[in-house]
């Protein structure tokens, strides 16, 4: 019997590795545990919209803009290409290329830091969905082996390298004993949906859509990879944090980070936006299926995250995208604000 159950396990871990998938989109309370009543979340508010230069661009891709609110980019809308006619996921509907309307917004030009997530609790007293549901999801190097035996039972199907902790949530981003010292520049971490849209709400924000994200993202460049063109590391430079070396251990951490990165580490465009590619994952505004009614319908995702590799995970283009439900969280999944021109 103990050979069948470790033949079962293998079997369960190859089907996975060849799915190329670092199991991310499969962090969904709905299917990792029972469901929890919903407690109630802060509702939306109207957002003052900007009209003040509304029409004004970027000279061009290499002139810098003069930041029209602090620490936002104002990025020109138009028609413009979203998606790929070269898929690496057909899975994931990265396909087909398209073209989009997109008015002029603004985007924050990091993602949400921990400090700047802790005044925003400060000031409502606002607690986390993985607060209140008492746990989310974290990577498995983040557990001392002691703990990864004790929390075996509460991993991932299919993606075994991520465990269900009680007692870890945006203020405990790294385990149940850690806590934010020396990382308040680093991304917030283990925010759902929710969580995302309460905090731009509260800040006289949105979250971007997913065409106004991947707009963005491309930096004023057409049917480019990454933020800043087709090459992963021009003049042999890192321009993201993703994993380096084997997956799902031994990060080699050549870019510098074993984990998350602080939110102005890497300047990835012309369009001054950080950290569009890597470093954690990104909720967007748009259902992932259009139409979706559920108590916690799957939203779009972006940018991939510090766990992402070209061998395994390709995600960190700006055509790549994943999901997960609105109530979930891990420790790879943060987001930043949009705001009308």
């Amino acid at each position: 019997m103990s050979h069948l159950k470790s033949a079962i396990l293998l079997l369960a871990v190859i089907s996975h590795y060849a799915s190329a998938d670092c199991g991310c989109n499969k962090l969904d309370r709905d299917a990792a545990a029972p469901k929890t009543t919903r407690q109630e979340q802060t509702e939306q508010q109207v957002c003052q919209q900007q009209t003040h230069n509304k029409n004004k661009h970027y000279r061009d891709y290499y002139a810098e803009l003069e930041p029209e609110i602090e620490g936002m980019s104002l990025i020109p809308g138009g028609s413009l290409h979203i998606g790929t006619n070269e898929p690496h996921f057909e899975a994931d509907h990265e396909s087909p290329e398209r073209v989009v309307k997109v008015q002029d917004f603004y985007l924050d030009k990091h993602e949400v830091s921990n400090a700047n997530f802790a005044k925003f609790t400060e000031q409502i007293n606002y607690k986390t969905e993985a607060e209140r549901f008492g746990d989310s999801f974290l990577f498995k190097t983040l557990l001392t082996p002691e703990q990864q035996t004790e929390l075996e039972d509460y991993r991932v199907v299919n993606a075994l390298w991520w465990y269900k902790v009680k007692g870890v949530s945006w203020r405990k981003p790294n385990g149940i004993n850690s806590n934010l010292q020396g990382l308040e520049q680093h991304p917030v971490v283990h925010v759902s949906w929710r969580d995302a849209v309460a905090y731009c709400t509260w800040a006289g924000k949105r979250l971007p859509s997913e065409s106004e994200w991947e707009v963005a993202c491309r930096g004023g460049k057409q049917r480019k990879l990454y933020p800043w063109g087709n090459k992963l590391m021009p003049k042999d430079q890192h321009w993201l944090n993703i994993w380096q070396g084997e997956f799902p251990d031994g990060n080699t951490q050549q870019d510098g980070y074993q984990f998350t990165c602080p939110v102005n580490e890497f300047r990835q465009n012309n369009y001054d936006l950080y950290n569009m590619v890597g470093n954690v994952w990104e909720w967007t505004a748009d259902l992932w299926q259009a139409g979706d009614t559920s108590e916690s319908p799957a939203r779009v995702k972006k940018g991939g995250s510090y766990l992402c590799h070209k061998s395994y995970c390709y995600r960190y283009r700006c055509a790549a995208r994943s999901q997960n439900t609105e109530d979930s969280s891990a420790g790879n999944l943060g987001f930043r604000c949009a705001k009308n021109a």
